[in-house]
This record gives structure tokens, C-alpha cells and sequence, in this order.
């Protein structure tokens, strides 16, 4: 039961408030499966499990999503979270979630005025010339308010909502209990990798509560693009800025939602949508470190046909192997190339056991249908939405970092496509994925490689004499041992040590039954309620012994 792990009673009134969201969207069985009936009685407040009609007649995404924003930030968070996970979840489901938007309520500017001071270690009016208290944005973390330091600059003040991490943090308790009750009693849901998910979440939502990391990934990104003019990272103002507030150089630019005004204002399509596919290309392919979450909202087109990247509280990192693993991928969808593909789907599914003949079969007749296509037709986004359905077929999933690159690079073709009809994704990427396989054998490249490689037999070279010596040692004191762990094989053991648990308690309650019926016979001894007190003792150690016996059967049933 889900109130039986709570660790403390704080998280209670949180508990109560979803599972109020979840009864009304028409999730009772789910609440009472999770034990949370339960806790709502203890409350008081005790809810007749009616379905309001109209939304129980929602198609299921719909319903969830409508109930993940009522349930706040956390679950708003949660949603775009699950909205990058193409490889799991079904275009319905994430359609759905790709209309969370992370949206609020603004807070008044005098409920957060005394946390601001406390940051920025006076009133605001002593640093900024001009102060809007009315947000220019608001979002379930944080809301944004522009202002001018005395030098005229125009800047924004990201806040965080007060009180916002202790609710942030019970949710995140909640969910962890909820993912280990998915794991035990819906074996159907596992597929879904819930644990994976939950600490990609949790990692994402509390680098995303630390707005002082949000600054800093910006300042990573604004490095890699040093040589870049056209592409325009906000300056930040580190001596304003820390865990609940930032402050950054104001962006004064046209929306990426506004295209009407693009045209009105001369800018050019192409050249917009040509250098956006290049800037995240560049982030994903050479540098390792890319805006994960790059929608319309968070670019800005400037004069010069410049564009401008905002928010960067949500980042994917590419280590070197998992950007060659992404290259290898990209080159083989591009050249057509099905062994490749395959290669790299091999890997990243791990440990899972895996049809590879089927999985072979699959993606050469997939990469097969795009023979002699030329490059500029490619839709290089329904390549990869067809690739990630082949995946949810074979019960394979991405990893987290690589699930966020992927949707990334939907994104990114969509918002190209929308820019220029005439967009090609392929064509913008080829020369990218050119240069990342030619540099991987550039003479640097394989000399770094090869001294590596060096290194590292030399190291084991040298260690061997110790290792040897070690071993010998631990035979002569007869302390060597071969440990085999064959998990089926333990699994029938203590499938047979319960079984015999079982027989002998069975045993030792029929013989109690026996004996005790023979002992009611004989006359003499103490006696309870007139009857022999040995003959009762044995009675009532069978009778136990039997409901032990019936307990361990109907659990064992169950599991």
C-alpha cells in the first residue's frame, strides 16, 4: 500500500490533492490500487468515487495530460519529460503531452519581493533603475520580470516560485513510491522503463529548480558559438545571480512563433531556417552539449537573420562513443546503409534479449524503401519517428540522453519545414556527418586512439605480475573461489526451498492433528474446559500452522 511506505505524514495533504485530480479524471481503480483510499479516510474527507461524465468520456492521453495539469509543476514537468520519449510512447500519447505547456499563474510581485531581496542582498530598486513588476512570463518553476540597470541595459530577472522545491520534493518522494508499486504489481507498465524514467526526471526537474545551472549551461553554449555571430546567446549577470534567481542580458527579437512578422519585417526564411539545423547540429554532433528543448518559444529571430537561444534549463550531453553511436546512426539513414543502423540499435538495447534476425529483417526492408530517393527528399524526422515505432515493436527503448536528442531533431526539422517549405534536413546534416566521420580517422585522432589504447595494455602489462601473485596466493591459502551466478537456476532453488518449507509445515500440522486426537482419547492429565490441555495445545498449534500454510500458498499465487 502506498500510505504504508510513506516515510512521513508530510507528504499527506500533497497525496490527498492528486489523488482528488486522479478520482475526478476517472483513475479511481488506479487510486484504489494504489492504496491511496486508505489515506483519504484518515483525512476526513471521504469521496464517493463518481466519474464526472464528461471526463471520463476523454480518450485516455487526454484525460492523463488534462490531469497532469491540474496536479502542478511537478507533472507539467513530467509530461514534456515523457513528450521526448518517442521510442516508448505512441504519436497519440505524445501529441498529448507535447500540449503541456508550462504555463502559471502569475505570483504577485510583493509574494516573492522579500526572496528577492534575500538573493540579491538589498531591494531591487538599489540595483535596477527600472523594475516591471508585472512578469513578462510565467512558468510553473519560475517567472520573468524586465528591468534596466543604470547604464540603460535592459535585462530580465528570473525568480523562483517561493515554496516551490518542499512541493517539488514531496512529489518527487510520491513518484518514487508509485514507480516501485508499477514495478511490483503491473508487470505489463515495466516495458516502459519506469525507474529509467524517474531518475531521468528527477535529475532534469532539479538541475531545472537550480536556476544559477541554467546560467551556466547558456555560458557553455555562448563559448561553443564564440566564432558564430549569427547565433546570440544571452549575456548573463553572475553578480545577481545564484539558485532562485538569475538575471540575463533582455532579448529583443521576434518571436519563433510569430512568422507573420518575420515576413513583415524582411527577414529571410531560408537563410533562418538554414542556420538554426546548422547551430543544433553543430551542438549535437561536434560540441556534445545541446539545447534539448529547442520549440518556438525559446528562439528569437533578429536583425541579420540572427537567431537567439533562450532558457537552456533542459540540455541533452553526448560523450564522444554515444556522439560516434549518433553519427554512425545518422550516416546509415542518409546512405542508406542498413547494417550500420542495425549495428547501433544492437548496441544501445544492452542486455535485452533481442529477435536480431527479426530486428535485421526489419531494417533492411525499413532503409530498403528509401533506396534511390534522392537526398533532398529525405524526411530525415519520419525516418527517425518510423525508426523509433520499430523500436516500441521490438520492446526496445532509448537511453534517456539519446531519447531528448531525438526529439530534438523532430523539433528541429518541424520548425525548419514551418521557416521554409523547401527545408532539407538531410542535405543540412550530410556535411556535418562527413566531417565527424572523417575527423574520427584523422591522424590526430588515431594517434590519440592508439597512445590510449597503449596506455591502457601497458597498465595491464605491469599490474599482471601482481594480479598473478595475488591469485597464486589466494590458492595456496585456499581461498580461491569460482562464484557462477545463474539467476534461473537460484530462482528454481528457492522455488524448491519454499516448496519444502511448505511439506514440512504440512507434515508437522497433520501430525499435530493426529496427536492431538489421539491424546483427547486418553483419560487423565491436566485438563482446560474439561477437555485434555495437550490435546487443545496441539489443536491450536495445527490450527496455526494450517493458516501459515494457506498464507505462503495464496502469496506465492499472487507473485
Amino acid at each position: 500500500m502506498l500510505w504504508e511506505g510513506l516515510s512521513a505524514a508530510r507528504d499527506l495533504g500533497r497525496l490527498h490533492d492528486i489523488a482528488s485530480v486522479l478520482i475526478r479524471y476517472g483513475f479511481s481503480d488506479m487510486v484504489r490500487r494504489l492504496g491511496m483510499a486508505g489515506v483519504l479516510e484518515t483525512t476526513g474527507k471521504a469521496l464517493h468515487w463518481k466519474q464526472a461524465t464528461e471526463l471520463a468520456q476523454l480518450e485516455p492521453p487526454a484525460r492523463v495530460r488534462r490531469a497532469m495539469e491540474e496536479m502542478g509543476p511537478t507533472f507539467i514537468k513530467l509530461g514534456q519529460i515523457l513528450a521526448t520519449r518517442v521510442d516508448l510512447f505512441s504519436p497519440e500519447w505524445i501529441t498529448e503531452f507535447e500540449k503541456l505547456q508550462d504555463q502559471a499563474p502569475s505570483v504577485a510581485f510583493e509574494e516573492i519581493r522579500q526572496q528577492l531581496e534575500e538573493d540579491l542582498g538589498c531591494a531591487p530598486e538599489d540595483i535596477f533603475n527600472e523594475l516591471c513588476t508585472e512578469p513578462l512570463a510565467a512558468a510553473s518553476i519560475a517567472q520573468v520580470h524586465r528591468a534596466k540597470l543604470p547604464d540603460g541595459t535592459e535585462v530580465i530577472i528570473k525568480v523562483r516560485r517561493p515554496g516551490i522545491r518542499p512541493m517539488v520534493e514531496a512529489d518527487l518522494r510520491l513518484l518514487a513510491r508509485l514507480v516501485d508499486i508499477i514495478e511490483a504489481e503491473a508487470p505489463d507498465l515495466r516495458r516502459f522503463k519506469p525507474r529509467d524514467v524517474m531518475r531521468q526526471f528527477t535529475l532534469s526537474l532539479r538541475r531545472e529548480l537550480d536556476l544559477a545551472a541554467e546560467c551556466r549551461n547558456a555560458e557553455r553554449v555562448a563559448h561553443n558559438f564564440e566564432e558564430y555571430p549569427e547565433i546570440v546567446i544571452p549575456k548573463v549577470y553572475w553578480e545577481w545571480t545564484g539558485e532562485r534567481v538569475n538575471v540575463q542580458a533582455y532579448i529583443d527579437g521576434i518571436s519563433g512563433r510569430n512568422l507573420k512578422l518575420v515576413d513583415q519585417t524582411g527577414l529571410d526564411r531560408k537563410i533562418l531556417a538554414q542556420r538554426g539545423a546548422q547551430a543544433v547540429l553543430k551542438m549535437i554532433l561536434e560540441d556534445g552539449f545541446f539545447h534539448a528543448d529547442p520549440h518556438q518559444g525559446n528562439i528569437f529571430y533578429l536583425s541579420e537573420n540572427r537567431i537567439a537561444f533562450i532558457d537552456f534549463g533542459m540540455v541533452g550531453r553526448l560523450p564522444e562513443q554515444r556522439r560516434n553511436q549518433v553519427v554512425n546512426l545518422l550516416h546509415g539513414l542518409v546512405e542508406q546503409d542498413a547494417e550500420s543502423v542495425v549495428e547501433v540499435l544492437l548496441d544501445w538495447a544492452g542486455n535485452v534479449q533481442v529477435d536480431t534476425d527479426s530486428l535485421n529483417l526489419e531494417i533492411e526492408g525499413f532503409v530498403d524503401q528509401y533506396h534511390g530517393i534522392p537526398l533532398k527528399d529525405l524526411n530525415l524526422s519520419a525516418m527517425l519517428t518510423e525508426l523509433t515505432v520499430l523500436l516500441r515493436d521490438h520492446a526496445l527503448s532509448l537511453p534517456p540522453d539519446l531519447a531528448l536528442l531525438i526529439k530534438a531533431f523532430i523539433t528541429l526539422e518541424g520548425m525548419g519545414r514551418q521557416l521554409d517549405p523547401d527545408f532539407d534536413m538531410g542535405a543540412e546534416a550530410k556535411p556535418f556527418l562527413n566531417r565527424a566521420m572523417l575527423s574520427r580517422y584523422a591522424p590526430d585522432a588515431l594517434a590519440k586512439r592508439g597512445w590510449q589504447a597503449m596506455t591502457r595494455t601497458l597498465d595491464l602489462l605491469t599490474g599482471l605480475p601482481q594480479d598473478l601473485r595475488q591469485l597464486l596466493r589466494s590458492a595456496r591459502n585456499g581461498r580461491f573461489q569460482i562464484h557462477v551466478d545463474v539467476t534461473r537456476l537460484k530462482k528454481f532453488g528457492d522455488q524448491l526451498d519454499r516448496a519444502a518449507s511448505r511439506m514440512v509445515v504440512g507434515i508437522v500440522t497433520a501430525a499435530l492433528i493426529i496427536g492431538s486426537s489421539i491424546v483427547m482419547t486418553v483419560e487423565g492429565g491436566p485438563s482446560l474446559f474439561g477437555l485434555p490441555l495437550f490435546g487443545l495445545l496441539g489443536f491450536t498449534g495445527a490450527v496455526f500452522g494450517g493458516i501459515w500454510l494457506l498464507a505462503s500458498i495464496w502469496r506465492s499465487g499472487r507473485g
